[in-house]
């Protein structure tokens, strides 16, 4: 049995953590894959610390493309090998012509979960622009989406499975930089990094829209590390490289950033 209070202690997403471990419980003892819901990156990344100390289970997390944000995890014992193909998901296309009613991603999320589907069992959506977009999603919901799923706004719209070779993925811009600060609070190097004032930097942490490897932060002075990566509410991801002290006791920081 997993130590499932010890486990949740401590957590953030408990309901969804709980949900894991009661599916992992399940694998170990069928000695079957078990596949979860759709993860937010806050949530994946806490799922993957929280079972990394587990030696017993072995997870793999795929979303239908190396960038996907939401992904669902394939849960086994560790004794049975895990590969992407386990993790079952569907690439769908929503075509029509928005030409003249442009949808966002947003609309096409609310016309998603209009239909009556839950959250958790949609992945990324990838906005085509006029054309349409494409979704991923749980492959059980393919042939009610085709059903239930006929307009975007006031666009009709066609559901149509595709090959995951069709996906449109943008590969994201990254901007390489250094800068050098005082210290290495929050505030300073994300401000750097993000080509924001420090004051607009401090309201954007006082209000949760800054989160360090997907968990909020609020404070202003929380300190960074090699590795660590933040991001903001629609302004993308700042990734910590080295970090070297100069002779006046100032660190050197490498950044990256993706937008």
């Amino acid at each position: 049995m997993l130590p499932k209070a010890k486990l949740l202690n401590g957590v953030e997403h408990t309901d969804c953590m709980s949900r894991l471990l009661d599916q992992a419980t399940q694998a170990l003892k069928t000695w079957e894959v078990v596949v979860s819901a759709f993860l937010s990156p806050p949530e994946l990344a806490e799922a993957q610390q929280m079972f990394a100390p587990l030696t017993e289970v072995s997870i793999l997390a795929w979303g239908g493309y190396p960038q996907a944000e939401r992904q669902r995890i394939a849960i086994a014992h560790s004794d049975l090998p895990l590969d992407q193909s386990q993790v079952d998901l569907a690439a769908l296309s929503i075509s029509g012509n928005f030409l003249f009613d442009p949808a966002s991603h947003r609309d096409f999320l609310g016309a998603l979960l209009g239909t009556g589907i839950v959250r958790d069992q949609v992945g990324d959506i990838l906005v085509l622009g006029e054309r349409g977009a494409q979704a991923i999603a749980s492959p059980q919901l393919v042939p009610f989406l085709q059903t239930h799923l006929t307009q975007v706004r006031t666009v009709p719209v066609q559901v149509e499975p595709i090959p995951f070779e069709q996906l449109k993925v943008r590969e994201p811009r990254c901007k390489e930089m250094t800068t050098v600060e005082a210290s290495m609070r929050l505030d300073a190097v994300a401000s750097a990094g993000f080509g924001l004032s420090r004051s607009k930097m401090v309201n954007l942490i006082n209000t949760g829209d800054v989160r360090v490897n997907w968990k909020e932060i609020s404070q202003s002075s929380y300190g960074l590390k090699t590795g660590d990566l933040v991001t903001i509410r629609g302004k993308g991801r700042l990734e910590l490289g080295e970090v070297q002290i100069t002779k006046k006791e100032r660190y050197r920081i490498q950044l990256k950033r993706f937008s």
